[in-house]
């Protein structure tokens, strides 16, 4: 059976750059740090790992993620000259490279920092612009970025996702998706909603007002 799941994943996006797993990919992947972290970091890290750590340089692996995480789309003009704008956005940028043995070879660590709370994300890129996040803030996820993720962070106890379902159902969303992934028992935990379509404001809303949330981001790539 093909590991592609649609002529576009073969094709690959419309996109600035030689490569679309390198380019677009990356893009993405810098998309979605950016929209968990939600809002302007001041300081970006970014570690690659297997064959990203060995050609990132030449395939401007490292500009396209700097894009995504200024808020670019994959055809965006300006990726080439990432570098420049961060300056003009005084984004601090770390690059490192890691070359322990990774399961996927395209794979890159974002983390973003500043005024909020800091992101982490590992994320891989897989073909034809197409990523899988596997990591957020240390939870382990499955997210592509096709669809609309609803992230809710919560503390660990009885009844939040209850609670957190019971509005989702009440409002008629169709939940395609649906993982939940703790560290630790009675600490923070997230469970992640992915839906046919972008969850409304004002049911994100609902779902900030439950006891015990405490935040929930809804991340979807372009």
């Amino acid at each position: 059976m093909s590991k592609y799941h649609s002529v576009f994943e073969i094709i690959g996006a419309v996109m600035i750059g030689p490569s679309s797993s390198h380019t677009a990919g990356a893009v993405r992947i810098g998309q979605i740090a950016a929209k968990v972290y939600g809002g302007l970091a001041q300081k970006a890290k970014i570690t690659f790992y297997g064959s990203f750590a060995h050609t990132y340089k030449g395939h401007g692996t490292d500009v396209a993620i700097i894009a995504g995480i200024l808020g670019m789309e994959t055809y965006d003009s300006r990726i080439p000259y990432a570098y420049r704008e961060a300056e003009k956005s005084n984004l601090e940028i770390e690059i490192e490279e890691n070359f322990d043995p990774v399961q996927f070879p395209n794979t890159a660590k974002v983390e973003l920092s500043g005024s909020l709370d800091s992101t982490s994300i590992i994320g891989v890129s897989v073909g034809g612009g197409t990523i899988q996040i596997l990591k957020i803030n240390g939870f382990e996820c499955h997210i592509t970025g096709e669809n609309p993720a609803v992230l809710v962070f919560h503390y660990d106890v009885k009844g939040r996702i209850a609670a957190v379902t019971n509005v989702i159902a009440e409002n008629e969303i169709n939940v395609s998706h649906l993982e939940v992934s703790r560290q630790e028992k009675g600490k923070i935990a997230l469970m992640i909603f992915q839906t046919d379509e972008p969850m409304p404001d004002e049911v994100l809303n609902k779902l900030r007002s439950i006891h015990e949330i405490t935040r929930v981001v809804q991340v979807k790539t372009e």
